[in-house]
């Protein structure tokens, strides 16, 4: 039997990610659109849907269609919690798109909703899934990095601020670059050294290249009076173990180095990043060693490849998780992490202090 799925936003991301990838995974069928801009609810039905899908521009009209056991959130930040936890209480498995929520108290909620109902949730970080990760996770867990110290992680660019949709709207998304992709490099970095206890956190946020008129920039130059969020944010974490993360989120910045999603490990039986490639360094019989692990990636984003691109082992085992009653691999506890920290470091950037977390 087809495991009947639900799509609530139909924009960016659900056509760019979301929806692609599910039409692989052989069985999955998209039954419901809902969007408050109706004409993007019927062309992804006209996409993506079976023929007799379903299309809402009210999401809670949807949730009350029984037949349908699995919602995918893409909507803005705001509304990931209002909807998923809604979801969940209409006995439907939730994929939020990440991040988790807009405040840790939201991503709690979801939390605490997943538990009460018993129902299945997870988050979109599909960097997990590509083969680099993969492969370094392995390494990480087979400890042959010995204790992780020291992570950095990375999601620079240049001058690639997405300038459509909601994304400078701080209302809307909750902040900008760090929320937005500093948030995959951050949930990469403590998944690899499987630390989720967080106790302080010290963060700035800049609004500098954001006022720029007529910027070169990937998508157009931006309009600064639009432009809320800020344009780069970086933060210092200590860990309840003493452990050191550093993170670095920007959209816009004056930089040669970028990269996106990319993670550096320092443990004390070698060290590990993804800067050009995924290399493995150490010292072996007195001598320093650099391997560079040959591997085929997806590469970026929404990369439309073969059938073993992220996205779509993301929704694959996402899917097999339904079916078979077992574990996402992204669980709502460690995306809970990553958005206390990520508030944190908002906090700390407003207040000029350090911010504890008591878990």
């Amino acid at each position: 039997m087809s495991v009947k799925v639900g799509i609530i936003g139909c924009g960016g991301i659900a056509n760019g990610k979301h929806m692609p990838s599910l039409a692989k995974v052989e069985n999955v069928e998209m039954v419901a659109f809902c969007d408050i801009i109706e004409e993007r609810a019927v062309k992804a039905k006209a996409d993506y849907g079976i023929a007799d899908a379903k299309v809402y521009t009210d999401y809670r009209e949807m949730l009350a269609d029984t037949s349908i056991e699995v919602v995918h959130v893409c909507t803005p930040n705001s509304s990931h919690a209002e909807i998923s936890v809604a979801a969940m209480e209409a006995d439907k498995h939730v994929m939020c798109e990440k991040p988790m929520a807009k405040t840790s108290e939201e991503a709690r909620q979801m939390v605490e909703a997943s538990k009460r109902t018993g129902k299945k949730l997870t988050i979109g970080y599909q960097n997990r899934f590509r083969t680099d990760s993969r492969y370094l996770h392995e390494v990480c867990e087979a400890g042959e990095l010995g204790d992780i110290y020291l992570g950095k992680a990375k999601a620079i660019r240049r001058r690639a601020v997405p300038t459509w949709g909601v994304f400078l709207d701080e209302e809307a998304q909750g902040g900008g670059p760090l929320i937005d992709i500093g948030t995959h490099a951050l949930d990469l970095t403590l998944w690899m050294m499987d630390n989720y206890k967080p106790k302080y956190v010290v963060g700035n946020a800049y609004h500098k290249l954001s006022s720029t008129k007529n910027a070169a920039n990937a998508w157009g130059s931006w309009d600064p009076e639009k432009f809320t969020v800020e344009d780069s944010a970086f933060g210092f974490v200590t860990m309840e173990n003493g452990a050191t993360i550093t993170l670095e989120a920007s959209w816009a910045l004056n930089v040669r180095d970028a990269g996106e999603a990319q993670t550096t490990l320092c443990g004390t039986k070698a060290g590990a990043d993804m800067m050009d490639g995924l290399h493995i360094n150490g010292e072996k019989n007195s001598l320093l060693y650099d391997q560079k692990i040959e591997l085929e990636t997806g590469g970026v984003d929404f990369y439309d490849g073969s059938s073993s691109s992220p996205e779509y082992l993301e929704s694959k085992q996402w899917i097999d998780a339904i079916v078979n009653d077992t574990e996402p691999v992204v669980k709502p506890e460690q995306a809970l992490v990553v958005t206390e920290i990520l508030e944190a470091m908002y906090l700390s950037s407003k207040t000029g202090e350090p911010v504890f977390l008591n878990r």
